[in-house]
Parts: structure tokens; sequence; C-alpha cells
């Protein structure tokens, strides 16, 4: 750094600032230790200096003291990230947004926030009025509205409404930038995409006008089955029933549901599960399409009875990795979308030819309008040359890869350059301050 510690924070008086190394450690992690292909690669790599601001006018002052001093500056929200979006690489300021987080309207259909409120407290305000998110992580409870749209890609809910950067799932994104003079863009329209799923590389994001869904009372349920492939097709079929509003369906293979330790008294030992949200004016015809395919609902409990205590949704999405983990740590994932294979007969061919090494985890999702298997395998880790050749077989048959075990946006689920970002960042961050080596467009 190109200024003493001391003298950035007496540039910064006033706003909350945390310097201690033993917490700036921690508040440069996220879950990249999900991944042991990026544990040495990110493991050590911390910031100078952890700035929580409280208003926009505060981020401001921050955005220009980085620039003054030429400082890498790095956004994080809550951490929940997985693949090293919030570590910084080049050390100096992590900006948290804790602080930022007034919910500044909700109207029906709609709500305006500040980047750091928690989505479950969007969510608990706007269901007073018949709303809520439409799409949100597992991590719900602790993420944060901006740190979801900055490094997440869809959650529950994507099953109705698609991924994060359809059209219309993010209508306004308001931005400081880190110019000779910082100013503030607030970006509308199809413009959101470029800072939408861009690690903060491009702008730090204030505020979101964000679209909401009717609020369903959700049922939660778990339906197992003795054979996975029923379970999978169970899943399809309940993604295809327009008529059953669902918000949830997420499959296991066995062994998966036994790393469930607070399911394990309600599912069988040995079955393959599907969990899932389903509205509870929609229980009758679900528990036909149910029986249709023989399965056993084994835990079952209304929307009133699921508000309280864990929820089903915790044991979804990478939260089935985090379980699968405390389990047995050996254990990583993979990320997949099966796009045109309606009969499932390419996640058959993938749980037949993997068996045990890689465990079918299926999460259903909208993408163009077609409800399809998007799949959090959990891998059975030897080492990154196999790991490798997993994620080489699986392209070769058709398997889109949005690969997990890296930190570079465009070599995760883009796997191409997004010159909109690019343009972008080359506007608003001339410096190449932004969470810097990120973005590969940029080094090039």
């Amino acid at each position: 750094m190109q200024i003493s510690l001391e003298n950035l924070l007496e540039e910064l008086s006033g706003i909350e600032a945390i310097a201690n190394p033993t917490q700036v450690a921690k508040l440069s992690e996220d879950y990249f230790h999900f991944s042991p292909v990026l544990v040495p690669l990110l493991t050590g790599k911390v910031g100078d200096l952890v700035v929580r601001p409280k208003n926009e006018s505060e981020v401001l002052r921050i955005a220009k003291a980085s620039v003054k001093h030429q400082i890498p500056l790095t956004l994080r929200g809550s951490g929940t990230g997985n693949y090293g979006q919030s570590t910084p690489l080049k050390g100096g300021i992590i900006l948290e947004t804790s602080r930022l987080q007034e919910i500044k309207w909700i109207k029906a259909g709609l709500a305006r926030v500040e980047t750091g409120v928690k989505l479950a407290a969007l969510d608990k305000q706007a269901q007073e009025i018949g709303w809520e998110s439409r799409m949100v992580p597992s991590t719900y409870r602790i993420s944060t509205v901006g740190g979801f749209i900055a490094g997440g890609s869809g959650g529950i809910g994507s099953v109705l409404y698609g991924q994060l950067r359809d059209r219309g799932n993010l209508r306004v994104v308001r931005v400081v930038t880190l110019e000779d003079e910082p100013r503030v863009i607030e970006l509308r329209g199809d413009d959101v995409q470029k800072v939408n799923h861009a690690y903060g590389t491009n702008g730090i994001i204030t505020e979101l006008e964000v679209p909401l869904a009717p609020a369903y009372a959700w049922m939660e349920c778990i339906v197992s089955f003795t054979d996975f492939m029923t379970a999978a097709r169970f899943g399809q079929a309940l993604g295809n029933s327009d008529g059953i509003i669902k918000k949830m369906i997420s499959v296991h293979a066995a062994p998966i549901p036994s790393y469930f330790a607070a399911l394990q008294s309600y599912i069988p030992t040995g079955s393959h599960c599907a969990l899932v949200l389903v509205a509870e004016s929609d229980r009758e015809p679900f528990l036909s399409l149910v029986q249709e395919f023989q399965g056993e609902i084994c835990y079952e409990k209304s929307a009133q009875e699921a508000s309280k205590g864990i929820s089903l949704v915790e044991f979804t999405w990478n939260h089935t990795t985090l379980h699968a983990r405390a389990a047995d740590s050996s254990l990583t994932y993979l990320q997949s979308l099966f796009l045109n294979d309606p009969k499932l007969e390419l996640v058959q061919q993938m749980h037949e030819y993997f068996g045990d090494e890689v465990i079918m985890h299926l999460e259903f999702i909208k993408v163009n309008g077609v409800v399809i298997p998007a799949a959090i395998q959990i891998v059975r880790f030897t080492n990154s040359d196999r790991l490798n050749a997993i994620i080489e077989y699986h392209e070769s048959q058709g398997v889109f890869i949005a690969n997990p075990h890296t930190y570079i946006l465009e070599d995760g689920g883009m796997k191409t350059i997004d010159y909109e970002q690019l343009n972008f960042k080359r506007m608003v961050d001339p410096y190449g301050l932004m969470n810097p080596e990120k973005m590969k467009a940029w080094q090039m």
C-alpha cells in the first residue's frame, strides 16, 4: 500500500473500520474451502482494512480514498459465496456492506433496498403485504440482496422465475464508481446486466430495485423413493406440472440423505428423496403425483409449522454440500446443467457411469421457459487431475459445467468474455482497483 494504515484510518475518520488482523482475516474469506482446488490458491489472501459504511456518502469517501492512493477495493456481503468472490487477492480495503441495510420501500411486486439488506429481512417485511422475493439462495437467512446479485445466479424459486440474469429479475442497480472523481450511476433495464453477477469487479452496488413474487403458504415435504431415477423423474414431472405451484424441487441420490443429521429420523435408510416446497392449496394434486410415482411422504409440514425452526431450504442447493462436507470433509462438488434432456437420459447416464464417485443432486430450475435439472453433484475428491477428467467427461457428453473450482469470473459459468461488463469496468474502474485479478478479460 502507498499509504500507512494509520493515515488511511485518519482519512476515513467517522467511518466504522476494522484493522484487527484476526478479524480482517476472517472477513477476507468465504466458503472457498468447499473446493480443494481453491484452498491452496486463496488461503492466506487477506485485506489490510475492513470498512463498514452506513450510507452512500461514506461509500463515496471510501471510493475517493481508494482511487487517490491506488488501493485495491473488494466488496463483501455476508461472505456466503463459494468461489472466493469476495476474497481480496491483492490486499487493500474490504468494503463490507452490513450497515447499508435500509429497506427504502416495498410495494406490490417491487422493492427498493440498500445493498446490505438481508434477504430474510426483505421477505419478512414484504410478506406483510402478500409478497416475497422471487428467488433466494439456501443461505437466505444471512445473505444480502447485493451479495446475491453480485455472486449468485439463482436458487429457491428458480423453478418458477428462472435465473437472476433473466430479463426482469433485476430492475435497478445503483453503483458508485472508482474514477478520479467517484460518482453514482443508476442502471435500469438491460443495463443492469453490466454489473449483474460480476463479483463486484466493476462498481460498488449501493441500492437495488428487485421484483417480488406473490407469497404463497408453502408446505414442506420430503418424498422418499427406492430408486434414484424414479425420484428424478418425479422431480421433472412436478416441474412440468403447470397446475401445481411449487417453489423448490431438490432431488438427492443416496447416500446424500444420510448426511442430513437433523432429518435422519424421517428419511428411510438408504433411500433417495425429493425435498419440495409446494403451495398448500395444491396439496391434493401434489399427493396424486406422489402416488403416481409410488413415492412415500416421510416428512410433511404445513406452512405454519415450516415457519418455525430449520427449513428444508437449508438442505438444498449448496447447503447440501455444506451438510455432506460436515460428514466427510474430503467431499467436494460440481455444478452442471442438463439443458436438452427432457427424458433425463443423460442424467441417468451420468448417474450410472460415475456411481458413488459423483453422487447426483438435482435442483430443478426454469431455463428459457422450460424446467430442467441443474445438478450440484457431490464428488469424492481424489486429486485435481481426476476432477478435471470428470469435468471433461461431462462436457464431452453434452453436460454444461459451471466450474465451481475457479475464482475467475469468466471461467466459472460464463465461459466467455462479457464485453458489456468489461467495457463498463473500463469506464468506472479505469485503474483496475475493484476486486483485482478476478476478471480475466481485464488482465488480457
